[in-house]
């Protein structure tokens, strides 16, 4: 488990990780596996909001609940994906489960957290990346990622990345779906009272998201996806980094980690998942 000094706890809550959830979702499902597994069993199209609310239950809930919170998500989370199988696109059968594509899930959530404050943060400097890709491998042990289906260091990580983006990744259907979801986000499951504010406020915040997105993939996938950024777009992404890197010393605490908050708020449905994980360890 993370301890409270580790660089998990730090970055995992911070505000501006949520940024990079469009990013960690485009590279996830450039996978064809996940890509299909996607398209076929979940509902992120009609409910985006939903979708990222139960990956920040079990992002948080791995990171920062007790022992037996932590190992009960990770099995739920492991229980869920065994149901996740299927055909893809190309003919080929596929299961959640296969090392590669799990792997990939789960690493590409640290690679988000270190693009994301390099751009819109303050940058870690190595030896907390070396550090944190550690902590976040083993956290990968509570989901069932197992030491031989990622790269034992940083290091080989970045090679590893790079192979998958030259090799592996691709523009899946999903791919487009998701871009288009960014593109037009939903509005959120708010109370009425807050809904004439996301109507104002909505189509800013998806427009950022998704210049953030693009602005994180590397070159090679933004050619490979046909995404790019016009020269006006660029500066303002450039302009949204500097607001943020200056902002940084004046973020109140509860932005620079919305986890204490957020665990409150998401309790029964954190427990809930957890519970569900025991019963199936003790099934």
């Amino acid at each position: 488990m993370p301890g409270p000094d580790s660089i998990s706890r730090r970055l995992s809550g911070d505000a501006r990780s949520f940024l990079a959830a469009g990013y960690a979702l485009l590279i996830q499902v450039a996978h064809p596996t996940v890509g299909a597994g996607v398209a076929e069993h979940s509902n992120f199209k009609e409910d985006p909001w939903g979708r990222l609310l139960r990956t920040l239950d079990f992002t948080n809930g791995l990171v920062y609940g007790d022992p037996q919170t932590a190992a009960g998500i990770g099995r739920a989370v492991r229980g869920i994906h065994t149901q996740i199988k299927g055909v893809r696109p190309d003919g080929v059968r596929y299961h959640a489960l296969e090392p590669e594509a799990y792997g990939w899930v789960h690493v590409t959530l640290f690679d988000a957290i270190v693009r994301v404050h390099h751009h819109f943060g303050i940058a870690l400097d190595h030896g907390e990346v070396v550090r944190f890709y550690g902590e976040w491998t083993k956290l990968g042990r509570l989901l069932g990622v197992r030491e031989r289906d990622l790269p034992a260091t940083h290091a080989e990580f970045a090679e590893y990345y790079e192979w998958m983006i030259t090799e592996r990744l691709e523009p899946t259907p999903t791919v487009y779906d998701v871009l288009e979801t960014l593109a037009h986000p939903a509005a959120p499951p708010l109370p009425a009272a807050l809904r004439p504010g996301f109507a104002l406020g909505g189509p800013a915040m998806g427009r950022a998201q998704r210049l953030v997105t693009v602005r994180l993939l590397p070159r090679a996938l933004r050619e490979r996806f046909g995404v790019k950024l016009s020269r006006t777009e660029r500066l303002e992404v450039a302009a949204l980094g500097r607001v943020a890197r200056t902002a940084t010393p004046l973020m109140p605490a509860s932005l620079r980690n919305t986890a204490t908050g957020y665990m409150r708020w998401r309790h029964e449905e954190i427990g809930r998942l957890a519970a569900a994980g025991e019963m199936a360890a003790a099934a």
